[in-house]
C-alpha cells in the first residue's frame, strides 16, 4: 500500500514538474513566453484587485513572478512526492496565487469560447486545490493510528 501512495504523489506531481521543467528551459532573460503571456492578465488582475479592494498592487518585474512559480512548483513537488505536509502547502500556495491570475473566465462573456475553455482550466486547478487539501487533511488526522497492545503472557503455575 506505501507503494501506490508513493506512485499516487509521483503521478500527482507530475503536472507540476513538467509544468515547471517547461518554463524553467523557456524562461531566458525576459522570463520567457509564460511571462510574455502573463503581462497582460496580471495587469488585468491588478486593475481588478485595485478597483474592488482598493488595495494598490505593487509593482514588480513579471519574471521574477514566473521565477517564484517555478521554484514553488519545484520545491513543493519535490516535498509532496516524500510525503510532506510543507510540499502540499507550497503547491497550495502557489495554485492560490496563480489559478485566478492565468484562469480569467470572469473577464469573458459567457457566450464566447475562450470563457468555455478558461473555466474548466480553472474548475481543473480547483480539483487539484482540493486535492492537496485532502491531503493535508489526511496528513492531520485526529484518528489515533493503532498501536500493538502486547499481552502478558500467562503465567504458569508451578505446584
Amino acid at each position: 500500500m506505501a507503494f501506490i501512495s508513493f506512485l499516487g504523489r509521483v503521478l500527482f506531481v507530475s503536472v507540476f514538474v513538467l509544468s515547471a521543467w517547461q518554463e524553467y528551459n523557456d524562461f531566458g532573460n525576459d522570463g520567457g513566453s509564460t511571462a510574455k503571456a502573463l503581462v497582460p492578465k496580471f495587469s488585468v488582475f491588478t486593475k481588478h484587485v485595485t478597483t474592488h479592494t482598493g488595495f494598490q498592487v505593487p509593482e514588480f518585474e513579471i519574471k521574477l513572478l514566473v521565477a517564484g512559480a517555478i521554484v514553488l512548483k519545484g520545491i513543493g513537488s519535490l516535498l509532496f512526492i516524500f510525503s510532506s505536509k510543507i510540499g502540499a502547502f507550497l503547491l497550495i500556495l502557489h495554485q492560490l496565487i496563480v489559478t485566478p491570475i492565468l484562469y480569467d473566465f470572469y473577464n469573458y462573456d459567457m457566450e464566447k469560447k475562450e470563457f468555455a475553455q478558461l473555466f474548466i482550466k480553472f474548475t481543473q486547478n480547483l480539483a487539484l486545490l482540493g486535492a492537496l487539501m485532502f491531503f493535508i487533511g489526511m496528513k492531520s488526522s485526529s484518528i489515533p493510528r493503532r498501536t500493538m497492545i502486547k499481552k502478558k503472557g500467562s503465567k504458569t503455575k508451578t505446584v
